[in-house]
C-alpha cells in the first residue's frame, strides 16, 4: 500500500490543535485555492463545508466591502437591522418564528441546548433537562457539546463532563423510544452525520424521531451546522422529510466563510428566552449579516437548488461507478446531495487517500467510519466534477491493499 508522506513543517507558534498539512493558499476563485507559488488545487472540502459560494464570490466581495466602509459592529443592545432582514428569511423558508445569532455550529448547538431546557423550565418542568443524542454524532467542541458528542477520544483529558447528555444508537427508534421519558428535554438528531461518516438519518427515521418526541412531551433539535444552507440539496436536510423541528441550529454554510452562526425555534421555545438568559458579544454583527443575507439570496434564488440536487447525482453517479470498480475498497457511498461520503475497507486508511488526494491537488476530508467525504462549493461545474472524481479513481488505482488485489482482479 503506498502511504505518501508528509513533509516535515517548519516550526510555527500556533497551538497543535490540528494536523496541519503542510500547505498554505494565498487565493481563492470559484472551486479552486491557489498556493503563493501558483499551484492550483480543486476544493472538494469547502472549508468543511463552509464555502457554499466557492471563493472570491462577487456577489459576497461586494457585500462585505460596502457594509464594512459603513459600519462593522454595535453589539447587540441595539437593533441591528440586518439581523431582523437574515431573521425574516430564515423564518419564512422555516416556518418557525424566531432567531437567535451566534457566532459558530458549537455555539448554536449549545444555545439550542439552552434554549430547550430553558423552555421546559419556564413550561413548568424543571426536570426535562435530558438531551438525547445518537451515537456517532458530533456536536462541536465546547464542552457541553463535547458531552453531546459521540466521540470518546474527543473527551480525553477534558473531564469532566456536563452532565444530562444520553446516547441512543443511530436509526434505531425501539431504542429512542426506550430512553424518553418525563426527564427528556430534547432529542438532538443531525439529519445527515457529517463528522460521524455521512451517514444519512433517513426520512422515515427523522418523522419517527418527531412522532416519539411528540408522544414523549420532548422537543426536536436538527443539527443542520453541516447538512444546512443547501449542502444536501434542499435549504436543510430535514425538510425532505415532511417534519418540522422546534429548534434548528445552523453555521458553516451560513456565512460562505464568515463566521457566522444561527438558531431558529418555535415561538414556544423563543419566548422562554428573555433579556440576560442568553447572549453573544459578536453575534450577528452588520458584516456578519451582510454576507449571510448574500448566501441565503443565493441559495434560494429560482433553481439554484434544483441545479444543486442534479449536480450532486452527477457526482454520486461516478462514484458509485468507482465503487463498482474498487470492490474490494469502497465499502459504500453514503450521504446526500454534496455531503458525500465514501467509506473505504477498514484496511485502507481514509486519511491516508485524502492525503494521496492532496498529491494530486484534489482537497477531501476525512471523516468517522474511514470515510472520505466530498463537500466541494456548491457551485462546482461538471467539468470539476469529473476531475475530482477521475483524480479519485487514479489515486484509488494506486492503492489497493496488497490484501485486496487478488480480489480486486489486479
Amino acid at each position: 500500500m503506498t502511504t505518501p508522506q508528509t513533509a516535515k513543517m517548519p516550526t510555527s507558534a500556533v497551538m497543535k490543535t490540528y494536523g496541519r498539512a503542510d500547505l498554505s493558499f494565498v487565493r481563492g476563485d470559484g472551486c479552486w485555492l491557489i498556493t503563493d507559488d501558483g499551484e492550483r488545487y480543486l476544493d472538494c472540502a469547502s472549508g468543511i463545508a463552509v464555502n457554499t459560494l466557492g471563493h472570491s464570490h462577487p456577489g459576497l466581495i461586494a457585500a462585505l466591502r460596502d457594509q464594512a466602509g459603513k459600519l462593522w459592529h454595535t453589539s447587540n443592545l441595539y437593533r441591528i437591522p440586518g439581523q431582523e432582514r437574515v431573521a425574516d428569511k430564515l423564518v419564512s423558508l422555516t416556518g418557525l418564528d424566531q432567531v437567535y445569532f451566534c457566532n459558530s455550529g458549537a455555539e448554536a448547538n449549545e444555545s439550542a441546548v439552552k434554549m430547550a431546557r430553558r423552555a421546559a423550565y419556564e413550561n413548568g418542568q424543571p426536570d426535562r433537562t435530558t438531551i438525547l443524542c445518537a451515537t456517532g454524532s458530533f456536536h462541536g467542541r465546547t464542552l457541553g457539546m463535547l458531552a453531546a458528542t459521540d466521540k470518546p477520544a474527543n473527551r480525553t483529558g477534558f473531564g469532566p463532563m456536563p452532565d444530562g447528555f444520553d446516547h441512543v444508537p443511530f436509526g434505531n427508534l425501539n431504542e429512542l423510544r426506550a430512553a424518553l421519558g418525563p426527564h427528556v428535554a430534547a432529542v438532538m438528531i443531525e439529519p445527515v452525520q457529517g463528522e460521524g461518516g455521512a451517514r444519512d438519518a433517513h426520512d422515515d427515521y427523522l418523522r419517527g424521531v418527531r412522532e416519539a418526541a411528540d408522544e414523549f412531551g420532548a422537543l426536536v433539535i436538527a443539527d443542520e451546522v453541516q447538512s444546512g444552507i443547501g449542502r444536501t440539496g434542499t435549504l436543510f436536510a430535514y425538510q425532505t422529510s415532511g417534519i418540522r423541528p422546534d429548534i434548528i441550529a445552523m453555521a458553516k454554510g451560513l456565512g460562505g466563510g464568515f463566521p457566522v452562526g444561527a438558531v431558529i425555534a418555535s415561538a414556544a421555545v423563543g419566548n422562554a428566552m428573555t433579556p440576560g438568559t442568553h447572549g453573544s458579544t459578536f453575534a450577528g454583527n452588520p458584516l456578519a449579516m451582510a454576507v449571510a443575507e448574500v448566501i441565503l439570496d443565493e441559495v434560494t434564488a429560482p433553481g439554484f437548488l434544483e441545479d444543486v440536487r442534479r449536480r450532486a447525482d452527477i457526482m454520486r453517479g461516478m462514484l458509485a461507478e468507482i465503487a463498482a470498480r474498487h470492490p474490494a475498497i469502497v465499502a459504500e457511498i453514503r450521504g446526500r446531495g454534496f455531503l458525500c461520503g465514501v467509506r473505504l475497507d477498514d484496511s485502507l486508511p481514509a486519511g491516508d487517500v485524502v492525503a494521496a488526494l492532496r498529491e494530486v491537488k484534489i482537497l477531501t476530508v476525512p471523516a468517522g467510519e474511514n470515510t472520505v467525504r466530498f463537500l466541494p462549493p456548491l457551485i462546482i461545474s461538471e467539468d470539476e466534477i469529473r476531475l475530482a472524481v477521475e483524480s479519485f479513481d487514479t489515486v484509488l488505482g494506486t492503492m489497493v491493499p496488497p490484501q485486496a488485489q487478488e480480489q480486486d482482479g489486479r
